[in-house]
């Protein structure tokens, strides 16, 4: 029987941190000058994720998506990646990387067992991109892409949309996208973690995407399908599909089956959650397997989030949490609980 929360949401897809450290300093994600950063000891050892995962599985989740930070700073990931990508549990195994460092991975990642990627890439213009993320790399980037063509067919790009930073380049995207038969999703700017300068002022909404889409391309026409999925999907009359996530302006809290464990242990129940459940303390205190499950299912059946819908209804809507904040507590930060 699936576990099921407080408003009969299944417990189904884990976004898996493996590092809170990163080689970009994205502007709506880590845009302060000092970070507080987890301490070495504490984070997980492949053995560790290896067990959790396998009580989650267990429990009912079939989605594993491997986040950072930048997972591909943690040392041997593809050793990691074998490990879960022989769990017969597993159905859909992705990954979300900058693609920094992808060039030289994506053959190894994709050897190992790796299903699907996702890479992040939030425009093509250099200087635009050094502005965004403080260090000169989208040469990298774009060869990580490149690799990722071959390796991953089909893969897909997420791009954080914000007005007045880079909505003008929601149609080069989207063709850059389509070149390589690749299927872009556009990311409403949402007030999380790192995001200290948000504003709603900022917020490239879907309505707003699809009637620019709609005055360039043509017709729009939506996808119809059933899926939890955070995107919803549109088709081109050439066939191109694209998604839209509209956590900000239309949330999807009500089919939200996501949870997020941090890359030292805490499990968030949602993006916007204050507090995390520590499930490295019981593992390294020697619990048995059914103790762990059993606190899995306690916690979660007891899950109401609904967090981005309790911000839509805030009637001043500023950023969600002050610097002063995410430098006391490093779990409030988006590259550490994963986004």
């Amino acid at each position: 029987m699936p576990v099921l929360d407080a408003h009969q949401r299944p417990l189904r897809n884990l976004r898996l941190s493996v590092t809170d450290r990163c080689n970009l300093r994205c502007q709506y994600c880590m845009p302060e000058a000092d970070y507080l950063w987890l301490p070495r000891e504490d984070i997980l050892q492949f053995e560790e994720i290896d067990r959790l995962v396998e009580q989650f599985l267990i429990l009912g989740v079939d989605k594993v998506r491997l986040t950072g930070g930048e997972p591909l700073l943690r040392r041997d990931l593809p050793e990691l990646v074998a490990r879960l990508g022989r769990k017969p549990g597993i159905k859909d195994f992705a990954m979300t990387t900058n693609a920094v460092l992808l060039a030289q991975s994506a053959a190894d990642l994709q050897a190992a067992g790796l299903h699907r990627l996702t890479i992040s890439l939030d425009t093509l213009q250099r200087d635009r991109f050094i502005k965004l993320a403080r260090f000169d790399e989208l040469s990298r980037v774009l060869a990580g892409i490149d690799a990722a063509v071959d390796a991953f067919p089909g893969f897909k790009i997420d791009t954080v949309m914000i007005r007045g930073v880079n909505d003008d380049e929601l149609i080069p995207l989207l063709e850059f996208a389509r070149e390589r038969r690749a299927e872009i999703r556009f990311i409403e700017y949402m007030d999380v973690g790192g995001a200290t300068t948000w504003s709603m002022n900022q917020v490239y909404s879907r309505h707003d995407m699809l009637a620019a889409i709609a005055a360039h391309f043509g017709p729009v026409e939506p996808v119809r399908e059933s899926s939890s999925a955070p995107a919803e999907r549109y088709r081109l009359t050439d066939g191109t599909v694209f998604g839209i996530i509209a956590s900000t302006t239309e949330p999807f809290c009500k089919s939200c089956d996501r949870s997020r464990l941090t890359a030292d242990g805490l499990w968030y129940l949602c993006l916007y959650g204050a507090r995390g459940v520590d499930l490295r303390g019981p593992l390294r205190g020697g619990v048995s397997d059914e103790a762990l499950r059993d606190l899995v299912t306690s916690v979660w059946r007891t899950r109401t989030d609904r967090g981005a819908e309790a911000r839509l209804s805030q009637r001043e809507r500023s950023p969600l949490i002050p610097v002063s904040a995410l430098r006391r507590d490093p779990h409030l930060e988006m590259h550490t609980r994963g986004g």
